[in-house]
C-alpha cells in the first residue's frame, strides 16, 4: 500500500512531535479521512523522509509522531534548471508539476518579451510562493523528498547578465542545427524556454552571447507548455535516470 506523503518545512527529526502544515492537516483529515494511529510519510525538503503516525486529531489540527529517518532518494543524476518565461491561465502550474515529476532541480520564472501576463511587485510575490507550493504538492505526488526551489521572478535581461554556472544551456528551436542526441553527455543543464510566443529575435540573441546554443526536438513547433517538458524527457533519456529504467 502506498502510504500518504506530505511535505513540511520545519526541520523535522526521529521520535519528534510534529504539528501539521494547516493545509496538510485538512487534506489529511477532510479529503483522505485518515483517523489516529494511520500511518504517513513525511519529509522536509532536505532529503530523506521519516515513517510517521497520526498521534491525535482535534478538528483541523493533526499531530504526527515521527519514528526513524529513511535515506531515501529520488533525485536524478541529471542537474536540470528550467528557466521558463512566464505562462498565462493554469500553464505555468502544469509546467511547474509536471516538470518535477520529470526531476528538474531548480526552476527560474522570467519575464519575457512576449509573455502574456505581466507580474510585479506584491502579485509577483504571491505567484512565486503559489508556484513553490505546486513544486512541494508535485514532490509529495511523485515520491521525491527534495524540492526544487522557484526562484524569484525576474526579466530575462536581468537574468541572462548573471554570471555563468557550470554546465550546458540550451533553447529549443525547430530549424536548429545540432539535437539533443547529438550532443555529449553532460550532468548539469540550464534549459530555456520562451513563452506563448517563443522567444523575441532579441532575446535568442541575448541568449546565445551569454552561451546558449540551440537545438531542435523534432521539425514541430511545441507550444511553451510541451516544449520544457518533452526537452526534459528527451534528457533523461539520453543522459539521465530514464536509461536505468
Amino acid at each position: 500500500m502506498n502510504l500518504p506523503r506530505f511535505y513540511c518545512r520545519e526541520a523535522l527529526a526521529p521520535g519528534a512531535h510534529v504539528e501539521l502544515p494547516a493545509p496538510v492537516a485538512r487534506h489529511a483529515v477532510r479529503v483522505l479521512r485518515l483517523q489516529v494511529g494511520a500511518p504517513m510519510i513525511l519529509f522536509d525538503g532536505r532529503g530523506g523522509e521519516y515513517l510517521a503516525n497520526i498521534l491525535r486529531i482535534e478538528r483541523d489540527h493533526v499531530v504526527a509522531e515521527l519514528a526513524g529517518w529513511q535515506d531515501v532518494e529520488r533525485e536524478s543524476r541529471l542537474s536540470v534548471t528550467l528557466v521558463q518565461a512566464v505562462q498565462a491561465g493554469d500553464k505555468m502550474d502544469y509546467t511547474i508539476q509536471k516538470a518535477v515529476e520529470l526531476g528538474v532541480k531548480d526552476i527560474v520564472p522570467v519575464d519575457s518579451r512576449r509573455s502574456v501576463i505581466r507580474l510585479s511587485g506584491e502579485r509577483a510575490g504571491k505567484r512565486v510562493a503559489h508556484w513553490q507550493g505546486v513544486a512541494a504538492a508535485a514532490c509529495e505526488q511523485c515520491g521525491r523528498n527534495q524540492v526544487p526551489n522557484v526562484a524569484p521572478l525576474e526579466k530575462l535581461e536581468s537574468w541572462l547578465a548573471r554570471p555563468r554556472h557550470e554546465g550546458l544551456r540550451l533553447l529549443l528551436a525547430p530549424d536548429a542545427e545540432n539535437t539533443l542526441a547529438a550532443l555529449p553527455p553532460v550532468a548539469h543543464v540550464q534549459l530555456l524556454i520562451g513563452a506563448e510566443g517563443g522567444l523575441d529575435p532579441q532575446e535568442v540573441i541575448a541568449a546565445k552571447q551569454a552561451g546558449f546554443q540551440a537545438v531542435r526536438l523534432g521539425p514541430r513547433v511545441l507550444r511553451t507548455e510541451t516544449a520544457g517538458l518533452a526537452a526534459l524527457a528527451a534528457m533523461q533519456a539520453l543522459w539521465g535516470d530514464f536509461r536505468e529504467v
